[in-house]
């Protein structure tokens, strides 16, 4: 321990801590833009670029970076003197200086830091010279899930350290003035990013963020030759009500629903209930695999993301993924064939919109794999922060609204398809179902502990039905590459794995509300949002519901049939970088 004093306050604090973390513990809070810390996922952004952090060593009578600067025997520090906030001040200018005021425009306007810390520390217009014009540099529209302004960008560096150090993807390699990109400046389709979108959760400026389709999806909804339907996928309903300041975890399902039907569309339909749909399909698949010992461990293919790392870096592995559509592509390719059928409508008049978490989803729309004769399964994506934009955009009091409940069709769901809004939600579903199909014992409990909660790799092995079964659960694809190196070595232990792209799985997707570093106990509430509807739900494993027995009565024939793989399944390609050989 060593003594220091901060603001005229003596403490004692562990000698290896820097003065900004020090600063914390006696709740004195100092400004960051280029640094961030996450707690839980091991993302934290020690580069020291834009010094706003700056405090003064009166004792030495200089200024230092307080997130790079180590506590030492006697300091004393000043976060707020007259130098220190001149010395911030200078800093801010010449940030703005070279910064597009569209604020007003902005997508990240009353999100972004740069905004907040001007107006903290009142910086004044006739302060700021532009020392360049604003919007010199291009936008870069290259890909249909990440839309990038380099104009924006403060060089913060967040954008490269999530890439590289956390998601280990590698597609930020250079950011610099009117640049973010490989160091070859390759369009962002053609290289590694697998548009998971977490470098748009902690960029501070706007400078990277989803390409926007809500004008594509007003145009639908304004066209009354256009039948319009929507799904919502499990994670929207657990982050929603942040954007409009009804806490974090809120259950805001039935005020969705209602919201959405206030914008227009005509059908609203529950992406859960596709969860369900999908774990009968995985669990078949799986079941089939374990029995005949072929092509284990079985990888998910619900997250985009994952799927497109797959696609990107491992092409060897394409048989051990489970050929399952996403719920999101079921329910596309559902909308637009048995409901279409059902409800005696045009494909062609169907514009099938789906609301995600996931920024790649947007991508995944676009998948030639997931199209038929009618065109793509799901035709826009738009994120949960694009939705909160279209109910303030229709001046709608959305906390303040009654609840209403999805449209019939598509309806009915369980708490396991619930679960696919969180990490190892996708296998604890499958468990239950295979269990309960192989005539297994009842579960003694139904929620699987030893793979919940925690960011990162779990693990379990299970007796399902007298075999010994080893899982695993992985969310942040930085955590994935050891188990995939294992299976291209055939030295993999497990019959199941589990990804997810994002920590926390959908609940943290790229396109949700923006959580300013706050992760953690955020992800926790959501995840307990999640957990909290399967509990209470009366249903809870997938394949008592009601509706998927009759859509497969009815329509699909026999689980795994022809029919539900032709619908339901999908197919996978090499998608090297453009300067590679396929």
């Amino acid at each position: 321990m060593v003594n220091i004093t901060i603001n005229g306050q003596e403490l004692q604090v562990q000698e290896d801590i820097t003065i900004l973390e020090a600063a914390k513990q006696v709740q004195i809070n100092i400004p960051t833009l280029c640094f961030l810390k996450v707690e839980g996922i091991d993302y934290i952004n020690k580069n020291v670029s834009c010094m706003v952090c700056v405090v003064e060593l009166e004792d030495k009578d200089r200024v230092v970076p307080s997130c790079a600067t180590k506590v030492e025997e006697g300091m004393v520090i000043n976060t707020k003197s007259e130098k220190v906030i001149k010395t911030r001040v200078k800093i801010l200018n010449n940030l703005i200086a070279n910064h597009p005021t569209s604020c007003l425009t902005c997508n990240e306007s009353f999100y972004c830091q740069l905004q907040k810390l001007t107006n903290e520390l009142k910086i004044e217009e006739k302060e700021i010279k532009f020392r360049r014009e604003p919007d010199a540099f291009p936008l870069t529209t290259d890909n249909p899930s990440i839309f990038r302004d380099p104009n924006k960008c403060i060089r913060c560096n967040r954008c490269k350290t999530m890439c590289n150090q956390v998601q280990k993807i590698g597609a930020i390699k250079k950011v610099g003035l009117g640049y973010i990109g490989d160091e070859e400046n390759t369009p962002l389709k053609d290289t590694d990013c697998i548009y998971c979108g977490q470098c748009i959760t902690v960029c501070p400026t706007g400078a990277i963020i989803e390409v926007n389709n809500v004008g594509e999806v007003w145009n639908a909804l304004l066209d009354k030759d256009k039948y319009v339907v929507v799904q919502t996928a499990p994670a929207t309903r657990v982050a929603l009500g942040e954007t409009f300041s009804m806490g974090y975890g809120e259950n805001v399902q039935g005020k969705m629903v209602t919201a959405l039907n206030r914008l227009g569309f005509d059908k609203v339909f529950d992406t859960n209930f596709a969860a369900d749909l999908t774990t009968l399909e995985e669990s078949k698949e799986f079941i089939n695999r374990v029995r005949n010992n072929k092509d284990l461990p079985i990888l998910t293919s619900c997250c985009p993301g994952w799927v497109r790392h797959v696609e990107k870096q491992y092409p060897e592995l394409f048989d051990h993924v489970s050929s399952c559509k996403s719920p999101q592509g079921m329910m596309g390719a559902l909308i637009k064939s048995y409901f279409a059928e059902k409800e005696n409508i045009d494909p062609k008049n169907i514009v099938s919109v789906a609301v995600m978490p996931c920024v790649a989803k947007k991508w995944e729309a676009t998948r030639s794999e997931l199209s038929g004769e009618y065109g793509q399964d799901v035709d826009y994506v738009i994120t949960t922060r694009e939705l909160s934009h279209m109910i303030k955009s229709a001046s709608i009091d959305f906390p303040n609204l009654p609840d209403s409940l999805y449209d019939g069709l598509f309806s009915e769901f369980t708490g396991a398809g619930a679960l696919f809004g969180t990490s190892s939600g996708v296998l604890e579903s499958v468990v239950r179902t295979a269990n309960d199909w192989l005539g297994g014992e009842k579960l003694n409990k139904l929620e699987l502990e030893e793979i919940r909660g925690k960011e990162g790799l779990r693990e379990a092995t299970l007796d399902i039905a007298g075999t010994e079964i080893n899982i695993a659960v992985v969310n942040g694809i930085g955590h994935a590459k050891e188990l995939l190196e294992d299976i291209k070595q055939g030295k993999s232990k497990y019959h199941a794995i589990e990804v997810m792209a994002c920590s926390g799985g959908c609940i943290g997707g790229g396109g949700q509300p923006y959580h300013g570093g706050d992760l953690q106990n955020i992800l926790n509430k959501r995840r307990e949002a999640i957990y909290k509807v399967d509990r209470y739900k009366d249903l809870r494993i997938s394949h008592k519901n009601r509706m998927i027995e009759e859509l497969y009565d009815n329509y699909l024939g026999e689980f795994g049939s022809i029919k539900a793989h032709e619908i339901l399944h999908t197919s996978f390609k090499h998608r090297p970088k453009i300067n590679q050989e396929d």
